[in-house]
């Protein structure tokens, strides 16, 4: 249904820019969202009347809070959509991650209210009272649940919407509380036995883990999470393309919300090169990254010594020896500064945050470890921390 209705409403598709087709989509989902859910509120509010059920009426008016969820995610959309402003030059990308906090926000209120309800139920219980007409609209409630789950989700992996992923959770999560009460349902009609606020409270409990895991993954970018390792792969496969290039290191992704990303990096290029045509390189290299790949690039050129062995050997048997540390420790921006007492070995080492030992303590024991190499040897150490994954 939700392509249908794209061809329908979402014109010119294959000509839209992909964050005008993004928001496009995010747009419709909304809509849709909001009335499905309104309708589900309105059958099962009456099949809670009929019945006596209060885990049926806590059902229903879930579905209304899942409409003002779709509601928020609708206005997410349309703000996130916003050009840049000189308040926020990069643009309001993040509210889509706002509106998905609040959608768990949301999620977590009526997991508690139905949990109250719920208690209630157990310590007063109530006759229920079923019908074919009652079993039948909870039957289709969770069919519709399902499939706005199904489009949520596939459209949410389609535009990467952390949103709409949010969304998809809270639909199957009422899918699957719905299920539960149609199940206390049947019971009290075939065996008398009510635990209709027994399955209230699990059905609770479950949307409130699904609330944590919904706000897990808004909450995340908002703090500045890594970036996806193949993210990071695909950036360092283009640029290390290059020949001019031979290393790259000091990568930060700034994410500014979906499509809005910003990355700085160093490349190491040879000391000896032409700087004009090294400089063109570059140029060309950030190009590429915004057309393939769309974030903006800031790349700082490194120049390395490329044609002196006895520096590339001393390079790896530093390496080798700093991996005795921690494995994953790595360096760069190596080079050697001789003088008439020593010869200082300079260089930077990228320690990792969950690295168990101090920056100072990996600085001391690297110095250490060089001097063990050979005595005129003096290490003096750069700690940079790690970005990514």
């Amino acid at each position: 249904m939700i392509e249908l209705l794209a061809r329908l409403f979402i014109r010119g598709r294959d000509t839209l820019a992909p964050s005008a087709l993004r928001q496009a989509y995010g747009q419709l989902c909304g809509v849709v969202g909001i009335g499905l859910n309104l309708l589900l509120f309105a059958v099962k509010f009456f099949a809670g009347t009929l019945s006596g059920s209060i885990a049926i009426t806590a059902d229903a008016f879930n579905n209304l809070s899942d409409a003002g969820s779709s509601l928020v995610t609708l206005l997410g959309f349309r703000l996130a959509g916003r050009k840049p402003d000189p308040e926020h030059p990069f643009g309001h990308g993040r509210m889509e991650y706002i509106s998905g906090l609040v959608v768990a926000g949301l999620i977590v209120l009526m997991g508690v209210e139905l949990f109250k309800s719920s208690l209630k139920k157990i310590l007063q219980p109530e006759a229920i009272v079923s019908s074919p007409l009652v079993l039948l609209i909870l039957a289709l409630s969770v069919a519709v649940k399902l499939y706005m789950f199904y489009y949520n989700r596939s459209i949410g992996k389609r535009i990467k919407s952390s949103a709409m992923t949010a969304t998809a959770t809270d639909s199957l999560s009422d899918a699957v509380s719905t299920t539960a009460v149609l199940v206390a349902t049947l019971v009290a009609q075939f065996t008398g036995l009510n635990i209709d606020g027994w399955v209230g409270m699990l059905v609770a409990l479950f949307i409130l883990f699904s609330a944590y895991k919904a706000a897990k993954e808004t909450l995340s970018p908002l703090l500045g999470q890594t970036p996806e390792p193949e993210f990071v792969e695909h950036i360092q496969q283009i640029v290390l393309s290059y020949p001019e290039v031979q290393n790259v290191h000091d990568l930060v992704v700034h994410d500014y919300g979906p499509g809005r990303v910003m990355i700085s990096l160093h490349a190491e290029v040879p000391a000896d090169g032409d700087l004009l045509q090294l400089h063109d390189v570059i140029d060309n290299i950030e190009h590429r990254l915004k057309k393939e790949l769309g974030c903006m690039a800031v790349i700082h050129m490194d120049p390395i010594v490329t044609n002196d062995a006895h520096t590339t050997a001393l390079h790896q048997a530093v390496a080798e020896q700093v991996k005795t540390i921690d494995p994953r420790l790595t360096i760069h921006d190596f080079r050697i500064v001789p003088g008439p007492s020593h010869t200082n070995l300079i260089f930077d080492v990228v320690v990792p945050y969950d690295v168990k030992l101090s920056g100072e303590q990996v600085r001391r024991r690297i110095g250490e470890l060089v001097a063990q190499m050979d005595g005129n040897y003096f290490a003096v150490v750069q700690i940079d921390s790690s970005y990514v994954l």
